[in-house]
């Protein structure tokens, strides 16, 4: 039982942390996105436990990091205007 959520928050720390690698100009501070990560997954396995039921661990952990990755991608800002009118010209 406390494997879940431990899972889930381990998940959602490497969500976040490829998030950061990948888009570290376009994401706030590294410490809102880590949080992020870790409680939007375990969010998700809480809700993904309350609909399944017990005994569905993987399937679980499957749709908290599925949930945590959405969380995380709600804090991705939109592209600054000067990148954009130089990638149109």
């Amino acid at each position: 039982m406390i494997l879940e959520p431990l899972g889930a928050v381990a998940l959602g720390l490497v969500l976040a942390w490829l998030a950061l690698r990948s888009l570290p100009h376009r994401l706030p501070s590294r410490r809102t996105v880590l949080t992020t990560g870790a409680l939007g997954a375990l969010f998700g396995v809480y809700l993904m436990h309350s609909m399944l039921g017990p005994g569905h661990a993987v399937a679980a952990l499957i749709g908290s990091a599925l949930i945590g990755a959405v969380t995380l991608s709600l804090l991705i800002r939109p592209r600054s205007q000067r990148l954009s009118r130089s990638a149109a010209a």
